[in-house]
């Protein structure tokens, strides 16, 4: 069956269909297959912090590759940790609340509080009417150039790339995560409060191990390692020159998936650090499908091949969009507006 193409339109009744009975097959978690995922990714994690804990005695410049590479499983740790947040890691409920809560523990995130936020962010995915929640700051040419000139440099400031996935990653994890958000539920309060009180005994006991300014060094270096990759992922996510953003009206959940999400093609390796979450396309098709399961998911239908991939190579080109034109349905540079700013003073001439 061939579905519809974004470009074509949304997904009709028939293919919509078709679509649900494809996913509904790797809907199933595998309680064995997530305890292997952990295994395989937290006990290399714990045991790169004890060689850390071994080698400082001798040099702290042999313990910094180490905190690079816990890093990097880190990333690894908080796919799990979204995972039980759409409650596809396990089939328990329990289990991916106290799943949940550890690995938030390990990526300093509030298990309640962010998904509740990461919901929304499913929910309005490439809706030009419900941005700001979950998203990258997003203008559209029209907004940018009816803008003040301080909103402006405020925009450029953010999407700035040292910002983006330097600054950004240890401001959001280690500080902004620390605090609720002014409309959170109680429950989702409460996940911040008790995870802030678990990274204090956690700082304690580390501190007391390492010393708290080798603590504090090594887990920022692991930080920095984490943070720009996991916002990378996310960036090309949704961040690339042919992604998906419409106005309330001609909004659509289905063709937002295809389009509006990626698929990033990674080398072996990468796929597996990063938990398969390259198949984004899918991820948000059915949120319900675990990690482990969506590249077999991918593989299942033709229709999810026909979203062309995006490669390690060709995804750093995305850096250079920066606003949504809307007349054109693309990711535009900054040069694309001094290129329209021409051509209004040609006009008025």
């Amino acid at each position: 069956m061939t579905i519809t193409t974004p470009e074509q339109g949304a997904p009709d009744r028939d293919e919509r269909r078709h679509l649900r009975s494809v996913l509904v097959r790797f809907q199933q978690p595998s309680t064995v297959r997530a305890l292997w995922q952990l295994f395989n990714t937290i006990v290399p994690y714990v045991l790169l912090w004890v060689l850390m804990y071994r080698v400082k005695e001798i040099s702290l410049w042999l313990a910094i590759p180490l905190a690079m590479l816990a890093g990097a499983l880190l990333v690894r740790v908080f796919i799990f940790f979204h995972d039980c947040g759409h409650g596809s890691f396990f089939k328990s409920h329990w289990a991916n609340a106290v799943f949940g809560f550890i690995c938030g523990v390990l990526t300093f995130t509030p298990y309640y509080h962010w998904r509740w936020q990461h919901a929304i962010h499913h929910g309005t995915s490439g809706h030009l009417d419900k941005r700001g929640v979950g998203d990258i700051w997003t203008m559209t040419v029209r907004e940018y150039l009816e803008s003040t000139r301080w909103k402006r440099f405020s925009y450029r400031f953010q999407r700035n790339p040292f910002v983006l996935f330097v600054i950004a990653p240890l401001y959001i994890f280690l500080i902004r995560q620390r605090f609720a958000a002014p409309d959170a539920s109680p429950r989702e309060r409460y996940s911040v409060w008790l995870m802030n009180g678990a990274l204090l005994l956690v700082l304690t006991v580390m501190s007391w191990l390492f010393g708290f300014w080798t603590y504090l060094l090594l887990q920022v270096v692991a930080w920095m390692v984490a943070g720009a990759s996991g916002i990378w992922l996310f960036y090309i996510q949704h961040q690339f020159e042919d992604a998906y953003w419409e106005r309330d009206e001609q909004w659509d959940y289905t063709a937002a998936a295809l389009k509006g999400s990626s698929y990033y093609k990674l080398p072996s390796v990468l796929q597996w650090l990063s938990g398969n979450i390259g198949f984004h396309h899918i991820h948000h098709l059915s949120p319900n499908i675990p990690n482990y399961n969506l590249e077999r998911c991918h593989r299942a239908d033709p229709v999810f091949q026909q979203v062309k991939p995006i490669t390690l190579f060709a995804s750093f080109r995305s850096l250079k969009y920066r606003l949504w034109d809307e007349p054109t349905k693309k990711l535009v540079s900054f040069a694309r507006i001094r290129h329209l700013r021409k051509q209004q003073r040609r006009q008025r001439k």
